[in-house]
């Protein structure tokens, strides 16, 4: 069994794998509950991506047979075309090596919606180009409260068109402008990319997987399912 870790800016997610299937999930509140977890268990192969914790740091808990880091020096299944490849973040790569586990062959635009929305194109040769980075449903919030004197910190929610209150006008601002965004996005590769592929993941997919219009295809677990594909491609080696 093969064990998959995850530490975003907000949340510590792990996953076991047999294989390229997914077994079970967890969800740590702190490093302290996932170093006490790891220190229970044992597995062949293991890769941590962290943006937070010092990966290093978290496969030293593991017992494992062969420990991998998500750094830009590891081998990835996708051939890495962005130009500033150490700055690129470990999150945007693994969500694009689930894609082509998903689509292989295909064209894929990756919309991961946490703390900022990441747009990551891959195309059918497995070639990864990059994308954007926006601000995501939280963050504009707090922006808009902490950059002004007035406006109040609004709770997300969908909203009407035509705001007639303060926090109505916030949340139309917000919730109709980021589905704007990003089916501007969406529409623009299109053009470009007619049989294009569209994944819908991280801490908000749920708003755009009921807002937008099909076919999309939600995939939750991206980042992990990248990062085990990321794991079976160098334990091969």
């Amino acid at each position: 069994m093969n064990i998959v870790i995850d530490c975003g800016n907000t949340k510590i997610k792990a996953a076991t794998f047999f294989g390229d299937r997914l077994e079970k999930k967890y969800s740590f509140d702190n490093k302290e509950r996932l170093q006490s977890f790891l220190g229970e268990n044992s597995y062949i192969n293991s890769i941590v991506s962290s943006v937070s914790i010092p990966s290093d740091e978290i496969s030293s808990w593991i017992q494992a047979e062969k420990k991998f880091l998500l750094t830009p020096q590891v081998p990835l299944p996708i051939k890495v075309l962005y130009k500033t490849p150490n700055s690129l973040g470990v999150d945007r790569v693994a969500s694009a090596c689930g894609a082509i586990g998903f689509f292989p062959n295909a064209d894929c635009l990756v919309i991961d919606s946490g703390t900022c929305v990441n747009y990551e194109f891959v195309d059918r040769h497995s070639n990864y180009w990059g994308g954007a980075i926006s601000p995501g449903i939280a963050m504009r919030f707090e922006a808009m409260h902490t950059f002004t004197k007035r406006l109040p910190l609004v709770s997300a929610a969908t909203e009407k068109l035509i705001g007639d209150t303060t926090e109505s006008c916030m949340r139309s601002g917000v919730m109709n402008g980021i589905l704007m965004e990003v089916e501007g996005f969406i529409n623009s590769y299109r053009l470009k990319y007619p049989e294009l592929r569209v994944i819908l993941c991280g801490g908000d997919y749920t708003f755009f997987e009921n807002n937008l219009k099909p076919p999309i295809f939600a995939a939750p677990d991206l980042v992990l399912s990248g990062l085990n594909r990321i794991l079976l491609h160098n334990a091969a080696l």
